[in-house]
């Protein structure tokens, strides 16, 4: 039997988690929804929801056609 693929909250938990340890520094480049998708093994939708969560909470910033990027906290 395969394992629960991650939710989008788990996802995003695991990049807040990656940010916070310094893996993503502010200003950095996530992978895209794809490498995400990828890296996590769940759809392009899940990884895309879970950096919607993200944007929403202000942890990173999107910009259209460069990719989706750590927010400057200090900012």
């Amino acid at each position: 039997m395969s394992p629960i693929p991650l939710s989008y909250t788990d996802i995003a938990a695991d990049i807040t988690s990656k940010i916070d340890s310094g893996e993503y520094q502010a200003g950095a480049k996530l992978p895209s929804y794809t490498q995400l998708a990828d890296l996590y093994s769940v759809s392009f939708s899940t990884a895309a929801r879970a950096v919607a969560l993200l944007r929403d909470r202000g942890v990173v910033v999107g910009s259209p056609g460069r990719g989706v990027f750590v927010a400057d906290p200090s900012a």
